[in-house]
């Protein structure tokens, strides 16, 4: 009997790291459809967030059922709740990639990223990709070390974001409010999408030590 439990215990990560692997995608996708006014592109990315939110439902229910007939405790039961914790992560991320592919299906056919910010955008986009593979990686492997490091991505994301932010305030924004709205909508969403991967990884850190991680840990990485 408990040999069935911890495979369905591995079966949750399981579904953890498929999330990892469909936000990605989508994060990915919703960046070129932003960048290159792909409607067809930005309408898959919107589509597809049916498939995550179908996941996240499915594990809910399945760690439910787990603890109403297994009634884990210590870290068995971490495992459940970090797990339910970081499946509302992926899913919200899942749906800040799909707010994304929105904001390129309303601007179309134009671009919604103006020329002099599309540098920044692509770099936003690559450091989501890199941040959520990380996190992906941080929950098959339950890697302590890595999960720390996932903050110095979500550092350089911040960078990003007031970068952003002081080419849009700057005297010579000569794109207009709209624009400035959309991008400050932009900015947030990857901004927020970085949080939520890092939130993810700190789950890590508590599932494996059982404690929730401290500044001293993670400036020692």
């Amino acid at each position: 009997m408990r040999d069935a439990f911890h495979d369905e215990l591995d079966a949750l990560s399981d579904q953890l790291v498929e999330m990892t692997r469909l936000v990605h995608s989508a994060v990915s996708r919703a960046t070129t459809a932003l960048l290159d006014a792909d409607l067809d592109l930005a309408e898959s990315v919107i589509a597809a967030d049916e498939q995550l939110d179908a996941i996240h439902h499915d594990l809910e229910e399945r760690s439910y059922d787990l603890l109403a007939r297994q009634q884990p405790v210590a870290t068995d039961l971490r495992i459940i709740v970090a797990g339910l914790r970081m499946s509302a992560d992926l899913e919200r991320m899942g749906d800040l990639a799909r707010h994304l592919a929105q904001v390129a299906r309303m601007r179309y056919p134009s671009s919604a990223i103006p020329a002099d910010i599309r540098a920044i955008t692509a770099q936003m986009g690559a450091v989501a990709g890199r941040i959520v593979l990380k996190a992906g990686s941080v929950v098959a492997d339950k890697d302590v070390k890595a999960a720390l490091e996932l903050e110095r991505d979500d550092d350089e994301m911040d960078a990003l974001h007031r970068q952003l932010f002081t080419v849009l305030l700057d005297d010579d924004w000569g794109q207009g409010v709209e624009a400035a709205i959309d991008l400050t909508l932009i900015g947030r969403y990857y901004e927020r999408f970085a949080d939520h991967a890092v939130a993810v990884a700190r789950r890590v850190v508590y599932l494996v030590t059982g404690e929730h991680p401290t500044p001293e840990q993670v400036a020692a990485v």
